[in-house]
């Protein structure tokens, strides 16, 4: 990107909107309302045109295909092949669970990083350039650094992305690869988090979830978006998806109400369902318990990607949760690598830790009742299992070694 065009960028970004108090501001990178402090969102025209579905499944297979629910004017020039990911039938694991369909939302081939995190950095980086920012970074837990590092190579900006001391090898080779300044920090993702924050602000540097979280976390609708076309304009009766900060859950609600809203779709949004590994789980426990104070936990757990012990989005997600009918489950480590292994063997596809904790809690909602016999069902399996191939190394078969002969072959064959 030259600096010509991040002088005049392609697209302007919307204004924003207070989620607790309602106060709007003027479009900016901004983390925070500054009359109560709480998050922002963008505003959109209610008066905009908006495309029924020809127009829509007409357009380039991207997220941007649905760009009249993204936070600009004008149209984007960055990161436009992302998105659109395959919507996978999985029978052998509908039986596994017992119930009616399940589909799996297939986000370990999203491009270009191999997780759900290309959306909002998409969506961010376009932000980035309708600021003029030439300097982006973040907070991550490894996903979003792959993510970042990746989408500003390719835009030739500038990237500092911070991560936890203890991060997968994979995810920091991920994200060093593309020349980006990579940091880690002792502590966990708060700490991180935080240090973030002060980052943004002493060196106005666009960090996709600070300071421009309001637009960045609206690339998540776009699986709800998604998942609606790709099952033929209809939604499924239920929805299972990982937790970190609790966006996801939040924005999956948000894209499905959407659509329901533009007549899109006729049927009203799936039941919800969160998913966490029990080592960190503070929003399930919040759904547990009732009431709207979360509770941070230190993180203990071999899913970092999840690992956000005091999640922003905590409250909200709990909320998505309960009022669509929907429920929560925290599963161990172990269940989540056996959930690795099956949804492998079931679906054929490889899913880092969140994946098998997001299988594990389909299951265990199954089990409890909370998924039936007549569920149609979508698991948001949202990052590759290449990046976290720790997790399940100890736990697959040993591998036995051969001469090149016949008759060794016909030995294995008849064990």
């Amino acid at each position: 990107m030259t600096q010509a065009s991040i002088a005049s960028p392609p697209l302007t970004a919307r204004p924003l909107r207070c989620r607790s108090c309602g106060a709007e501001s003027a479009p900016a990178p901004a983390a925070i309302c500054g009359q109560c402090l709480g998050p922002l969102d963008p505003v959109y025209d209610p008066e905009r045109a908006l495309p029924d579905r020809e127009t829509i499944a007409g357009r380039a297979p991207s997220l941007w295909r649905y760009r009249e629910w993204l936070p600009f004017d004008g149209e984007p020039t960055l990161s436009l092949d992302t998105g659109f990911t395959p919507l996978v039938d999985a029978p052998a694991l509908a039986r596994r669970l017992g119930v009616g369909r399940v589909w799996i939302k297939n986000d370990t081939v999203s491009h270009p990083s191999l997780s759900f995190k290309d959306r909002v950095v998409a969506v961010a980086i376009n932000a980035a350039a309708a600021f003029g920012l030439d300097t982006i970074g973040c907070a991550s837990t490894g996903n979003l650094a792959n993510a970042v590092a990746a989408h500003a190579a390719r835009a030739g900006l500038t990237a500092w992305i911070f991560v936890p001391e203890e991060l997968e090898t994979a995810k920091v080779v991920g994200t060093s690869v593309y020349g980006s300044r990579l940091v880690r920090v002792r502590g966990t993702y708060d700490d991180v988090n935080r240090l973030c924050a002060q980052v943004a602000d002493r060196f106005g540097w666009g960090i996709v979830n600070v300071n421009l979280r309001a637009y960045y976390g609206e690339g998540s609708k776009t699986v709800a978006h998604e998942i609606a076309e790709q099952l033929g304009w209809r939604l499924p009766s239920a929805v299972v998806a990982p937790m970190a900060g609790g966006s996801l859950l939040t924005k999956l609600r948000k894209g499905f109400g959407e659509f329901i809203a533009a007549g899109l779709v006729a049927e009203k949004v799936p039941r919800l369902y969160g998913a966490q590994a029990s080592g960190c789980a503070p929003i399930v426990r919040l759904v547990e318990r009732g009431g709207g104070e979360l509770q941070p936990e230190l993180p203990r757990t071999i899913c970092r990607s999840l690992a956000i012990g005091n999640p922003a989005d905590g409250g909200f997600a709990a909320r998505a949760i309960r009022e669509t009918g929907g429920w929560a489950a925290a599963v161990s480590d172990a269940e989540l690598v056996d959930g690795i292994r099956w949804l492998a063997q079931d679906a054929g596809i490889f899913a880092e830790t969140a994946g098998g904790v997001t299988a594990a809690a389909a299951l265990a909602l199954a089990r409890s009742g909370r998924l039936g016999p007549e569920d149609e069902v979508v698991l948001c399996v949202t990052g590759h299992g290449l990046k976290t191939l720790e997790a399940v190394r100890d736990a697959l078969p040993e591998t036995p070694v051969i001469a090149p002969r016949l008759r060794e072959v016909a030995a294995l064959v008849q064990q």
